[in-house]
């Protein structure tokens, strides 16, 4: 699959348009085809479009260790610049095939669908190739340094010796790959796109921390990639322990010999790059930012709100829920009026936070599972199709916790090796509200992210791209719809849990206020912790972090409230129109089972759906 990385690494979709074909449906939009030329044709489209996912596929050995393909399982994805212009070539000649192979009126509704959101995918790839360079591909929340070992800790299984052995490849692997990393950057710094200066603290921090420990250090506990294979390799059913310990003592000096002298080319060259860093923030800095600020946008919320209509949208919103949050105060019988007290008290009373301790971490861990689990009782009650892949509920890794995000999901294998999984950065509990669990868990979990990916995967005679796709929009907007619809089903009983809702909500309104405020208003990240400050709960540290993340993903936090919306919009529409016909059940069916689609294109779906119940 086609991916535009310059905003973030999810796929994003524009508003579409037309129906597709250009030539060919104006040519031939008089004839009529039977059903069996239809199913023909089709049948040969959806060929078409899993044939190019999977030479997509082929080419990216990352890619099909997270599908579960083990084909290239001891390689890396080529990061460097000369794979990304042969992508662009193949991306050009995968559009000139759709385009002269296909009668788009020969196809069926789902296959008109599929050619509309593959030519589209592809044409925004060749599009904006051009803002390639524009993003960071080592920053706090993500990129390489990160990466390798976090992926190679939870989605390279081994299951057998020749699956351990590729492990050790990889291991090998990374001194190479980090040299591409380092050219990349490079390139980026001679066009003077080089991060702000923040973000250099916490990438070398990370990187120390990966190259700590035993192998690395005599005596010390060990590094937590030596003690993921030991683990792995003493699990091994077909090898016997002389060549388990011969596995292991490969993989220590593939880590002595590769690992850490990468990441110490890396420290080095990251470290001469600080000293030209600023402290500007926003996509203005960037070369052509508003133009490319302007595109990340479009493809970010699938739709053509300006800048401007977005800081609105979310000043709208941020006054909405404000004023339902001073429901909640007189429903706690809260000693004043003031939102700005009551922010403070949630934000600082001890009864909100589980102990920053071992004991602390792991009951916040255990009442995860149990908010999930409970939910799972009533899915029922809410939608038709369920997903089969399960999901579990893990700590973020130690190696990572300090800068990674307060939570997020990881999709699960599609050969049902791996279940979904649902990450909590427990590092500081200071910074996890209870109140908000409830609401961070259904985002994550079910019904949001493992139900809308899951559902996604499971699909039956859908080209594998739309299986497999994304767009911030859809895939965030359903997240946080379903932070509200088990409220509906009679969840958030506590009046603070259904705080922590509003407070949720309210989070990814403000989003839109500051992430344009930065990147279009030249907004500082003092004024950004200010509005977030004077708008919102949250900590003064967990608003830092969030701020600091839509520094390094420009756009990319607008699509949920945005995606929220719409969801929610052609609910009430569809519901209206209905009336005692509209199933809350049939329609979550319809949103979830025809995969990631843009805004526009769902609401066409809608509109249909409705005019045929009616």
């Amino acid at each position: 699959m086609k991916q535009i990385l310059f905003a973030s690494t999810i796929i994003g979709f524009a508003v579409l348009t037309s129906c597709g074909g250009g030539k060919n449906e104006r040519a031939e939009n008089k004839k009529t085809f039977s059903a069996e030329e239809i199913k023909a044709e089709s049948g040969r489209a959806n060929k078409f479009f899993d044939s190019v996912f999977d030479a997509d596929v082929a080419r990216d050995p990352n890619r099909q260790s997270y599908l579960g393909i083990k084909t290239d399982y001891d390689k890396w994805t080529d990061i460097s610049d000369a794979h990304a212009q042969k992508e662009l070539e193949y991306a050009k000649a995968d559009l000139e095939a759709l385009h002269k192979r296909f009668k788009t009126e020969a196809l069926d509704a789902q296959a008109k669908i599929s050619y509309r959101l593959f030519e589209k995918q592809y044409q925004q790839y060749v599009d904006n190739f051009k803002w390639r360079f524009h993003n960071y591909p080592v920053n706090q929340m993500e990129g390489t340094h990160s990466a390798i070992p976090a992926f190679l800790i939870n989605i390279h299984t081994v299951g057998n010796k020749k699956e351990a052995e590729a492990y050790i490849a990889r291991l090998t692997g990374i001194g190479p790959l980090f040299d591409q990393l380092i050219e990349n950057l490079k390139i980026r710094e001679g066009k003077n796109i080089i991060p702000p200066k923040f973000v250099f603290p916490y990438v070398m921090s990370d990187c120390k921390n990966l190259i700590s420990g035993e192998p690395f250090e005599k005596g010390k506990p060990d590094n937590a990639l030596l003690e993921d294979i030991t683990k792995k390799v003493n699990a091994l059913k077909d090898a016997d322990d002389a060549t388990k310990k011969e596995l292991i003592t490969r993989a220590r000096e593939a880590m002595i010999t590769s690992v850490k002298p990468a990441y110490e080319k890396l420290m080095a060259y990251w470290a001469e790059l600080e000293k030209k860093a600023t402290t500007d923030d926003g996509a203005w800095k960037l070369p052509e930012g508003n133009a490319f600020y302007d595109d990340a946008l479009k493809l970010t919320t699938t739709t053509n709100m300006t800048a401007d209509q977005i800081h609105e949208l979310g000043l709208k919103e941020v006054e909405r829920i404000h004023n339902e949050m001073r429901e909640i105060m007189k429903k706690v019988h809260f000693k004043n009026d003031n939102l700005n007290d009551f922010f403070d008290f949630m934000r600082t009373d001890k009864q909100f936070y589980y102990p920053n301790t071992k004991e602390g971490k792991e009951a916040y861990r255990v009442k995860a599972v149990k908010i999930i689990d409970d939910m799972k009782k009533e899915l029922g009650k809410l939608f038709v199709t369920l997903p089969k892949a399960d999901i579990v509920v893990k700590a973020v890794e130690p190696f990572r916790e300090k800068s990674a995000g307060g939570a997020f999901y990881e999709e699960p294998a599609l050969d049902g090796s791996r279940p979904g999984r649902y990450y909590i950065n427990l590092y500081d509990m200071t910074t996890q509200a209870n109140y908000q669990m409830e609401a961070l868990a259904y985002h994550e979990g079910i019904p949001g992210h493992h139900m809308q990916i899951a559902i996604a995967q499971e699909l039956k005679d859908f080209p594998k791209f739309r299986k497999n796709g994304g767009n911030t929009a859809y895939v965030e907007g359903w997240a946080l719809y379903s932070e509200l619809v088990p409220k509906e089903i009679g969840f958030y009983q506590d009046p603070y849990s259904d705080f922590g809702r509003l407070a949720m909500e309210l989070f990814r309104a403000a989003r839109l206020v500051v992430d344009t405020g930065i990147h279009r208003k030249k907004w500082t990240r003092e004024m950004a912790l200010k509005y977030f400050k004077d708008n919102t709960p949250d900590p003064e540290g967990d608003n830092l972090k969030e701020i600091e993340r839509y520094i390094v993903w420009p756009s990319q936090a607008t699509g949920y409230k945005i995606g929220m919306n719409k969801i929610l919009e052609l609910r009430e529409m569809a519901k209206k129109k209905l009336g005692n016909k509209f199933d809350i059940r049939e329609y979550h069916d319809l949103i979830l089972t025809s995969g990631p689609l843009p805004m526009d294109i769902m609401e066409e779906m809608v509109n249909d759906w409705v005019t045929k119940k009616l």
